[in-house]
């Protein structure tokens, strides 16, 4: 706390601002110092508000040693001065009675005897006060309960009394006898106890995510188990970090050890690493640690004791060192309870826990499905295992030989050659044959640098490509073959050109750059690296003599392939007859020597030209003619590709099911080759975007995710991330909240993710989405906390002002439904603002529009002149969208803006120009027609207007006579759904008259 507060307002002012911050050390260490503060006041109240607030902030950041203590300071208080206390205040001494016994519970150093004086004193207490005594046998039961004896006349004590006002809420009350019954092995009857807060119609600050923690095994074992996956992705979230939740965390941990997600398991084991050193409470702990041990145990039954475990601070942690150390711990826990209790009932419950079998072997808990392989941090995987092996011959000659032959051939099996021969000749003691066939040493080793140069090549790293090839290069000079040389070279002239320049994402990532570089000539940098990469390599092909016809052809397709870059890079029709004119050299020279994988090539890059410039139909025509070939003559393994290249034009001629079907056997096909032959990650993505289209959006959630899955197993983890936003947004889109934010929780812990190391903005993305579905869930604190960062941060996006706009608007909305509508107002100033250097016309319309209408609703008059103002910047907003020839995807937006006029001034009791405003509405969308797709809007604004005329100005007739012509004209066109509204309506007036 800066300085201490100097006044009782400030003191009150500085409460208030605490009580808004989570539960943790922050928020206990500023009430321990306003403790301090209000102590230099004279009057009573500002230290009993204080100390109030300081248990408080003890009892939920699990420190119940010092909630006591804070309590018996209160109740001398309360004792000396009764007057300072009023009823609310009274209230809250009575209520924490409670708190105290639960906090004396949770220490074992705390004798039994003393738990059992404080509910003495409380029940004496609550009887001398005239208040109810259900509470206290509530607290009676609780301490049966832990101790294990007793706990059914406990219960029938309690559960049979009349409800006070100082009773536990409904929700809290109902998971305790759930508890009971559960504890009782009755998994049916906690389940009928437990259904009015699973199904959130009784919560608190504590429920549901508590009672949901304890619930999800006997949903299990009941067979319920979408229903347990549901409740545990939307209860992990409300318990997450929490240090007053860490039991229910555990149980989290212990779902996925019982379902097959230990992985899942590990990675919220690391989420919640906070609470091996904020929880100070012995009971929370013991049942935190029993379910880190349950996954921990698993993990390491299933042989993973190595892998990296998140645990107490001050070492670095694996599963089994962690599971030993937990062990301990828990055991000491559960012994010091039942010492102090005389029973065994801890040592009992958690050895029934640690016991357990699992109850699923697989159960999916999210859309990103993680394996213990995968924990462990490792190098991106190089070569992705080949589906089918292929036979690699024993002796090296023979190996070395055929390497060289499948690779001429452009074969995918070479891979699987080539990976041998590094592990041979990388190997301790290797002896490099003496044939002449095979070569010297240097010509191997350039071998494979090619290869591992083409391998990162393909994942984009250009710049590891181009060294390689290069290096490869001299050590082919060095071995006496120049002509590989040359093709080194010119591999890493192309590389080289494909660096990208100045950017903040790769190339066609559909995320803005930070500003592309120009060359000196402003001829955009890409552009002239790969006309000059071209030119280099005329020359190169000029000067090198002894080519064989495979290795001039692929000098000719690297020619031929940087034409094609400068087309894709400059988008400019100009550069298009190059390119045609390289690939017929590259096309005649490939069939006049036959080299078929080349002629494959020259065929795909002629489609793909013809794509890039436009001319869809050509670009069909030369990708069917090229599947004719490669089904007739081969080579198969150009099938996958060819098919997906067809599929995506087919997607660009709104063709969905012919792409759906090409991009389906192109799966097929490709499981016949090894896994780095074909981009299957592509296939997968485009096949989303084809099922998406088709109106299958959870086959199309499928696709993206196994798209994910694959890139991030060869390594590609930008484009990994970018499937998966993809998948978050679709997910949302489709209502599964839970499954979009558990998703997008699990790649922002990712270390890369971050840290900001794919892109800045794409994480940014995930954050908006997050935020998002965080709204859509209703968590409307956290999703505004993040939409405020996400307005903070883009406001400094001078690439990219547009996507700040957004922002910045929805920003203001959710600080409007918080009834923040100053806030909301700079907020909505900063989003035009951006607006005017990069519009979003029909997201600021729509964002103004809402604004007004919030304020209008929640102020009535008084907000009248902050709505419109709102409605003014829409009105200014469409008009720029008119000038500049926009037109909006969803409603118009000049008869959304008068329709708000209307509604705003109908808050406002502004009937006569409400009505007026509805009318300028309705002669801006027209009289519907027979395929008419306003006709909904057109009814909508019908229906309002008739409702101001007859019900608020009290004009019935002209209201019936709107409605009925409405009515008459809508059922002429069919539109009958439409109707229904008026004629209820219609109905209510004739009614009133």
């Amino acid at each position: 706390m800066p300085t201490a507060p100097q006044t009782t307002d400030e003191l009150y002012e500085a409460l208030q601002a605490n009580q808004r911050r989570p539960y943790g050390r922050t928020r206990t260490v500023t009430a321990e110092e306003l403790v301090d503060a209000a102590e230099r006041f004279e009057e009573t109240l500002p230290l009993v508000r204080a100390l109030l607030e300081l248990q408080e902030a003890y009892t939920y950041g699990s420190e119940p040693r010092k909630s006591p203590v804070v309590f018996a300071r209160l109740l001398t208080l309360f004792d000396e001065q009764p007057d300072a206390f009023d009823e609310n205040l009274r209230h809250l001494v009575f209520w924490r009675f409670k708190w105290v016994a639960a906090a004396l519970r949770a220490l074992p150093e705390i004798p039994l005897t003393s738990l059992r004086q404080w509910l003495t004193e409380m029940s004496e207490r609550y009887e001398k006060a005239g208040l109810g005594l259900q509470p206290y046998y509530g607290q009676a039961y609780r301490l049966a309960a832990h101790v294990g004896e007793d706990e059914a006349l406990a219960f029938e004590l309690w559960a049979g009394r009349t409800r006070t006002r100082l009773s536990d809420c409904e929700a809290c009350e109902i998971g305790e006898r759930a508890l009971y019954h559960l504890a009782a092995g009755d998994d049916e009857r906690a389940l009928g106890t437990w259904e009015p807060v699973l199904a959130g119609k009784e919560s608190c600050q504590e429920e549901p995510a508590r009672s949901i923690a304890h619930a999800l095994l006997p949903l299990l074992r009941a067979g319920h188990t979408d229903r347990a996956r549901e409740l545990h992705l939307a209860g992990y979230r409300g318990c997450r970090r929490n240090p007053s939740m860490p039991g229910e965390v555990g149980r989290h941990l212990e779902f996925c050890a019982l379902t097959g997600n230990e992985a899942r398991g590990l990675e919220l084991l690391a989420e919640n690493r906070n609470l091996f050193d904020e929880v100070d409470s012995p009971l929370e702990l013991l049942d935190f640690l029993t379910g880190v041990e349950v996954l921990l145990r698993r993990v390491e039954q299933l042989g993973h004791g190595e892998l990296p475990a998140a645990g107490f601070p001050g070492r670095t942690w694996t599963v089994g060192g962690l599971r030993a150390e937990v062990h301990g711990r828990a055991d000491d826990l559960a012994a010091r309870f039942d010492a102090r209790n005389g029973t065994t009932a801890h040592t009992e419950r958690r050895s029934t826990r640690l016991d357990r079998a699992p109850l699923l072997e697989a159960l999916e808990l999210t859309l990103r499905t993680r394996h213990l392989d995968e924990v462990a941090p490792a190098a991106p995987v190089v070569t992705p295992a080949a589906r089918t092996a292929p036979d690699l011959p024993e002796p090296l000659p023979e190996l070395i030989a055929r390497a060289r032959a499948l690779d001429e051939r452009g074969h995918p099996d070479a891979r699987a050659c080539w990976t041998e021969l590094r592990t041979r000749v990388t190997a301790r003691g290797y002896m490099h044959p003496d044939e002449p066939a095979v070569g010297p040493l240097a010509r191997l080793r350039a071998d494979l640098l090619a290869d591992e140069a083409s391998r990162l090549g393909e994942r984009e790293d250009f710049t590891g490509a181009a060294a390689l090839y290069e290096e490869a290069a001299g050590l082919y000079d060095d071995a006496g073959t120049p002509a590989h040389a040359a093709l080194a070279r010119a591999h890493a002239l192309l590389a080289t050109a494909e660096i990208p320049p100045r950017t903040s994402a790769p190339a066609g990532s559909g995320i803005p750059p930070q500003g592309p570089a120009e060359g000196a000539d402003d001829t955009p940098a890409e552009v002239a690296a790969l006309t000059a990469a071209h030119a280099a390599m005329v020359r190169l092909h000029a000067e090198s003599s002894g080519l064989a016809p495979y290795q001039e052809a692929r000098l000719l397709r690297l020619r031929a392939t940087a034409l094609g870059l400068r087309l894709q890079a400059s988008g400019s029709d100009g550069h298009v007859a190059a390119v045609l004119d390289e690939i017929g050299l590259l096309h005649d020279f490939a069939t006049r020597h036959d080299v078929p994988g080349q002629i494959a090539g020259a065929l795909i890059l002629r489609a793909s030209t013809f794509a890039i410039s436009g001319d869809l139909p050509a670009a069909v025509a030369e990708t069917d003619g090229l599947l004719d070939r490669l089904n007739a003559h081969g080579p198969a393994w150009h099938l996958p590709r060819a098919l997906g290249l067809r599929a995506r034009l087919r997607l660009g001629a709104q063709d969905a099911e012919g792409a759906h079907a090409d991009l389906g056997e192109a799966l097929r096909l490709a499981a016949d080759w090894p896994a780095d032959a074909v981009d299957t990650a592509r296939l997968h993505g485009d096949l989303a975007e084809a099922c998406r289209r088709l109106g299958r959006p959870d086959e199309a959630l499928r696709h993206l995710t196994r798209s994910a899955e694959l890139n991030l197993r060869r390594g590609d983890r930008f484009d990994a991330y970018c499937a998966y936003s993809s998948a978050a947004t679709l997910s949302l889109d489709l209502g599964r909240v839970e499954d979009c934010i558990a998703l997008l929780d699990s790649l922002l812990a990712e270390p890369d993710v971050a840290a900001g190391e794919p892109n800045d903005r794409l994480v940014a993305q995930l954050r908006l989405t997050r935020a998002r579905a965080l709204r859509a869930g209703e968590d409307l604190k956290a999703a505004t906390a993040e939409f405020l960062a996400l307005a903070a941060e883009s406001a400094g996006w001078d690439d990219d002002p547009g996507s700040h706009a957004v922002i910045a608007a929805e920003t203001a909305v959710l600080l409007a439904e918080a009834d923040e509508f100053g806030r909301a107002r700079e907020a909505a100033d900063q989003a035009l603002a951006a607006h005017a250097r990069d519009p979003r016309h029909e997201a600021l319309s729509n964002c103004l529009r809402e604004l007004a209408r919030l304020q209008a609703r929640q102020q009535g008059a008084d907000g009248l002149a902050g709505a419109l103002a709102f409605l003014a910047d829409a009105d200014r907003v469409a008009d720029g969208a008119r000038t500049a020839g926009y037109e909006a995807h969803g409603r118009s937006l000049d008869s959304a803006l008068a329709y708000e006029y209307g509604r705003v001034h109908a808050y406002a009791d502004a009937y006569e120009e409400a009505l007026a405003a509805l009318e300028k509405a309705l002669a801006l969308l027209g009289e519907p027609g027979p395929d008419s797709d306003r006709a909904g809007e057109w009814a909508e604004c019908v229906r309002f207007a008739a409702a101001m005329e007859g019900i608020y100005l009290e004009r019935p007739a002209p209201a019936l006579a709107r409605l009925d012509a409405a009515v008459s004209r809508l059922t002429a066109l069919g539109h009958t759904d439409e109707t229904e509204p008026l004629t209820s309506l219609a109905d209510r007036l004739r009614d009133e008259e």
